[in-house]
């Protein structure tokens, strides 16, 4: 039976048959019949078994220094090959030598060729690691490079995909900080594939860190590619894209633009999703676009609308925001204007455990302003403080305390507390906290006044 009657057989394919088949097809001397035979043994990579399709590689590498016919559908075949079972062929392809004949091919490739080329690269590097280090030993990222600086059809997105493969690798990151490099992969963020854009993302979160690239990419327009990306992404790249956009915020210069881009909606997302990390992003990119106070303005608001809802994990992280932003002096009357107060109030009567603890931290870090006191009141908290004096786990009745005695030290407001001293954790716990922050001013006023015979001595 021939190649041809084999695979159009109706009953199935007898693939150690069909194997032999070809090896005799490719062992004749006809050319087209061999090109024949090779884009179908490529169709049909699909459906074969793992163990037949390896045993064709080295055939198919061979066949990679024949005519440019064969070539072509050589690396098709090999392109097939290796997307199949889940790229555990790849490894088996970048030991016979194929990616340096691949790039050997690439440079004086015609257009067809081309882009076959490059699908099998982009789908080697994808897969494996180790080609990836094999491609920049044998100079494959100069080659990309080059060809995406004159490369303007729709294979260049195979080489974006390659280059935010490369540049997994450090030794590859450390060559990548130039402007003309750095913008192939701000472009990298809106083209190709999910996982390439990802890629992309986290070498710019990595690059990001030095303040000179950081004004560069900038300049590149990588804070909407970064929105672009957050807002099409799935949960798993939008952590990496949220990461990114944060170490990008972490400069005063940048803080409107990033939240102007329409950052902060998105991170609140990612607050309120199933992943800790996620949580963990949106808790650090908050708390540093809120040093612009018109960020903590909507920030705030935000938090608000969470601390609302009815997802705990989600309040426990707004919690958090809340009382980092409470001790903001710019943002003390933020958070008081946008009705965080009584929400907290709230969630003491309501809710236990973490919840309540980070919900009485912030009232004591807000208890500090006498308009925030005020506030404090008129929600009701006085008669709730004073009972989580008397059964709470330690930390609560700390926090409780902690904000009672600010009301005590205030004469407009000291003989509402006047019942927490008929609770003996109250009285213990002031004690303490007072002679602690006796200590505090000693140590600030040691440090602040000069000594002065000191310096006249010198």
């Amino acid at each position: 039976m021939g190649w041809a009657q084999m695979i159009g057989n109706d009953a199935g394919i007898d693939w150690d048959q069909a194997v032999h088949v070809y090896m005799n097809v490719i062992a004749c001397e006809s050319e087209d019949l061999q090109i024949k035979a090779t884009i179908q043994l490529a169709r049909l990579s699909k459906d074969a078994p793992e163990a037949i399709l390896a045993s064709t590689i080295p055939v198919l590498v061979d066949l990679l220094s024949s005519t440019s016919r064969m070539q072509e559908a050589a690396v098709y075949a090999l392109s097939c090959i290796a997307h199949k079972h889940d790229g555990r062929l790849c490894p088996m392809i970048c030991q016979l030598e194929a990616i340096s004949l691949l790039l050997r091919l690439l440079p004086t490739s015609k257009e067809g060729l081309r882009r076959t080329l490059l699908k099998c690269l982009r789908t080697l590097v994808s897969f494996d690691g180790p080609s990836r280090l094999i491609l920049a030993a044998n100079g494959g990222l100069d080659i990309t490079l080059d060809l995406l600086s004159r490369c303007t059809d729709d294979t260049r997105r195979y080489l974006l995909e390659i280059l935010t493969a490369l540049a997994l690798l450090r030794e590859v990151r450390r060559v990548l900080t130039g402007f003309d490099v750095l913008r192939f992969l701000v472009e990298a963020l809106s083209n190709g594939k999910m996982i390439s854009r990802a890629r992309a993302a986290q070498t710019i979160g990595v690059l990001a860190i030095s303040r000179r690239v950081r004004q560069k990419l900038v300049d590149l327009g990588v804070i909407p590619a970064l929105i672009g990306f957050l807002k099409e992404a799935d949960s798993s790249y939008r952590l990496v894209a949220g990461n990114a956009l944060g170490i990008i915020s972490s400069h005063v210069d940048y803080l409107r633009p990033v939240a102007q881009a329409g950052a902060i909606p998105l991170f609140v997302e990612l607050l309120k999703g199933p992943e800790p990390l996620g949580k963990e992003i949106a808790e650090d990119a908050f708390c540093v676009l809120a040093v612009e106070e018109e960020n903590g303005v909507m920030i705030t608001e935000e938090m608000v609308r969470v601390l609302e809802g009815d997802a705990d994990d989600a309040k426990g992280a707004a919690l958090d925001i809340v009382w980092d932003l409470a001790g903001y002096r710019h943002s003390i009357s933020v958070v008081r204007e946008s009705g965080a107060i009584p929400v907290l109030v709230d969630l003491l009567r309501n809710m236990d455990g973490n919840l309540r603890e980070k919900a009485s931290g912030a009232i004591a870090q807000l208890s500090y302003d006498a308009a925030n006191r005020e506030a404090i009141v008129e929600a009701g908290a006085i008669p709730v403080l004073i009972d989580l004096l008397r059964g709470d786990p330690e930390e609560v009745r700390e926090y409780a305390a902690e904000c009672l005695l600010n009301f005590a030290e205030d004469p407009l407001h000291r003989e509402r507390v006047s019942e927490a001293y008929a609770v003996p954790s109250f009285l213990a716990i002031q004690d303490r906290l007072i002679r602690i922050r006796a200590s505090d001013e000693h140590i600030f006023r040691s440090m602040s006044t000069p000594n002065v015979e000191r310096f006249i001595s010198h």
